[in-house]
């Protein structure tokens, strides 16, 4: 076990090592597009609050739209990076990086497909937890049992199954295809992608401890360097790992679901 968790560590530490070098040669293009993403989340709720009492109907279609220009400036970046991944040497403008009109349906279809997953894994724990009740058991003890395990199994399915967008960019998959090979290539990987999500979220974590102790200007120091290197850094690991977990796969095709979940 020790000797697995130093090789996964080690390779963590090359995805990381390969993403400092991509993200740093073309750090304006792919901060430009983080930029954009949160710019757009934050339009979002400022529209929000201010047509919360003026007009509904303006309010949802605010959220539509910018949920819209999310969605596709996510998949901009994902296509951006994979295309920098490959032709290193090359210069492709982000407006050429733009998703198809079949990858964006794809992706919210896809999305829909995820919180149904999440949804049932969570009513098959509920499930699984109900016929205790019988038992005599105290029931309080019972529902913090089925939130705790509900919480665990959402978090490993979340990570099994995240990388489905990848396969709609990089191979023009179906959403329910992608969700197969997200199963497929994350079996064996999970303590991997685990550490490299840790490594990703430390200094996040850290801003939020400093927070806590009141170290107020480090811990906004902390925060600018999670914001401005970090989160970029992030979209280029993990389109690496995802690259790097496909050449090691040597599955099926077109994988099934049972032989993939363990």
């Amino acid at each position: 076990m020790i000797e697995f968790l130093k090789q996964s560590t080690f390779e963590v530490g090359e995805v990381t090592q390969k993403a400092w070098e991509i993200t740093m040669k073309n750090y304006i293009s792919i901060a430009l597009l983080c930029f954009l993403m949160f710019a757009t989340l934050s339009l979002s709720g400022l529209f929000s609050f201010f047509f919360n009492e003026v007009n509904q109907f303006l309010k949802f279609l605010f959220f539509i739209v910018f949920i819209g220009f999310y969605f596709i400036i996510n998949l901009t970046l994902l296509k951006y990076i994979f295309y920098l991944i490959d032709h290193e040497e090359d210069h492709l403008s982000i407006k050429d990086s733009l998703p198809t009109k079949i990858q964006i349906i794809n992706f919210l279809v896809g999305n829909l497909m995820f919180s149904l997953c999440i949804l049932a894994v969570y009513i098959v724990v509920a499930l699984l937890v109900f016929p205790f009740i019988y038992t005599g058991l105290n029931l309080q003890i019972l529902i913090n049992i089925a939130i705790s395990v509900g919480l665990v199994a959402i978090f490993i399915t979340w990570i099994r199954i995240s990388f489905f967008p990848f396969f709609i960019i990089d191979r023009n998959s179906s959403p329910f295809t992608s969700l197969k090979f997200s199963l497929a290539i994350t079996k064996g990987n999970f303590t991997k992608i685990v550490i490299l999500l840790f490594f990703l979220a430390s200094f996040q974590l850290l801003y939020l401890f400093l927070n806590y102790i009141n170290l107020n200007f480090i811990a906004t120091c902390v925060n600018v360097f999670s914001s401005f290197i970090i989160v970029p850094l992030s979209s280029v690991a993990l389109a690496l790992a995802y690259r790097q977990m496909m050449s090691d796969y040597k599955g099926q095709e077109q994988p099934d679901i049972l032989h993939n979940i363990i």
